[in-house]
């Protein structure tokens, strides 16, 4: 695409040139000044991290809770602090409670009471998680 743009903007130089020369400089210093801009602004919005392990349960909870949070962030310093949070429970340099509670500032769950300071966990048994797993992957596995 950069290579279009310099087409484009070589072309129009050109045609100024005939005209304005002076003109046709200060488009082109403005434009490659304004594209360096915008590649430095979309590049300095963290990644979100691809960390998830479905085999450890308490992992896969909390990289889903990270998930939900991340995508309904628009904030690039939540985000950073987000994939901070949840890298460290990957490398055990926190537990899941620290985690949790560092993340809670963040979380602005749709349907979530609160009674008292006390938010409503919505929980599944593992039993059900596997079973709804494996339904998954078996459907997956067939769709090939």
């Amino acid at each position: 695409m950069n290579d279009e743009l310099d087409l484009l903007v070589s072309h129009f130089s050109v045609t100024c040139a005939i005209y304005k020369r002076q003109a046709s400089l200060n488009y082109h210093k403005a434009w490659n000044k304004m594209i360096g801009e915008s590649n430095n602004n979309e590049s300095t919005s963290p990644e979100k991290l691809l960390i998830d392990n479905p085999s450890d349960f308490q992992f896969h909870a909390a990289y889903l809770t990270y998930s939900n949070t991340y995508d309904k962030t628009a904030n690039p310093e939540t985000k950073k602090q987000l994939n901070k949070n949840i890298r460290a429970l990957q490398q055990n340099q926190i537990d899941y409670s620290t985690f949790y509670r560092n993340i809670s500032q963040y979380r602005t769950e749709d349907g979530s009471q609160h009674n008292y300071g006390r938010t409503l966990i919505k929980t599944q048994k593992k039993r059900e998680w596997r079973r709804k797993t494996q339904k998954h992957e078996r459907i997956e596995r067939h769709k090939r």
